[in-house]
């Protein structure tokens, strides 16, 4: 559980950090500079300490990193710069963890306790009340409409990709190896950089996204300024997200089902509260403060859920 609750921290971190620069650079080139930069730094651990490529499992973290971080992250960082920080993660990590707990029950068999199942609902149900959105929340229907359609894409890639991670940690067990969580992260962010460099070469292309209206958000002028200013954002995106976080979210998966796993990761948004309020402004509600009191109960209670037999 404890490297549940490290991704938990990091990723609120990266969310934060991720929102400035997609503000800055666009949602498609933010992702794929971050994703490149994790490349970096990772490859630097992996073939230093951990298995470089090496493995039967690299096959599956390949393919996991390409749904997961490929398909899911450069979906995020089309919702983020749409909906913000708080909303965004609400509909992506909600959808994430019992779409996780699903895929990896049909496919690789793993059951939870009924403890477990109600534990994680009510982290689910609190995240959903501290984050839900009101009548004061400044978006338009359209932003709404598309942010909500690339959140939902986030969601089911997270999810999937992070069942693929446990099926890789499944193959790498029956071939008597063990793959520590920097090198299975690296693995990962092998297949995500190539489906983040495609996403950029077609954002290049104006007409492929001027039917949903990416042109003001994702061909923005990437002046030496806007870099500047974006590059901090983007190397600390990637450090506390794509290379710590995810580094502990593949340590958390080689023991945890994806179920829990995801459903204690959900909390994120509330994690990113009190850096929002510092770094964007925002002021929490009520309701936040109490959603987020639930949804801590709900992390607690699995962490102490007995698992089923």
């Amino acid at each position: 559980m404890l490297p549940a609750l490290l991704t938990t921290v990091l990723f609120a971190t990266s969310v934060i950090c991720g929102h400035r620069s997609a503000k800055l650079l666009g949602g498609v080139e933010a992702n794929f500079w971050r994703v490149v930069t994790a490349l970096v730094m990772l490859g630097a651990y992996a073939f230093t300490f951990g298995g470089g490529i090496s493995g039967r499992a690299f096959p599956a973290f390949l393919l996991s990193g390409l749904i997961g971080i490929g398909v899911g992250d450069v979906a995020f960082f089309q919702a983020l710069p749409r909906l913000g920080p708080r909303l965004c993660s609400l509909l992506t990590q909600c959808l994430g963890a019992p779409l996780g707990a699903l895929i990896e029950w049909a496919w690789l068999g793993t059951t939870l306790s009924r403890g477990q199942i109600l534990f994680g609902l009510i982290a689910l149900a609190g995240v959903g009340l501290a984050l839900a959105p009101n009548r004061e929340t400044p978006h338009n229907r359209r932003a709404l409409t598309i942010g909500g359609f690339f959140a939902l894409i986030a969601g089911a890639g997270t999810a999937f990709g992070a069942v693929l991670s446990r099926k890789a940690y499944t193959v790498a067990g029956a071939s008597g190896l063990a793959v520590d969580g920097g090198t299975a992260a690296f693995q990962r962010v092998l297949g995500g950089v190539l489906f983040a460099g495609l996403a950029l070469l077609l954002a290049r292309r104006r007409e492929v996204f001027q039917a949903v209206g990416e042109r003001e958000l994702d061909l923005v002028d990437s002046s030496v300024g806007q870099w500047r200013k974006a590059g901090p954002w983007i190397v600390a995106n990637s450090l506390a997200g794509q290379t710590l976080g995810v580094s502990c979210m593949q340590w958390a998966l080689a023991t945890t089902p994806t179920g829990i796993v995801l459903a204690i990761v959900a909390i994120t948004p509330i994690v990113v509260i009190p850096f929002a309020v510092v770094f964007e402004g925002e002021r929490p509600r009520p309701l936040s403060i109490i959603g987020g009191l639930i949804a801590v109960s709900g992390v607690v209670g699995l962490i102490l859920a007995k698992v089923p037999h």
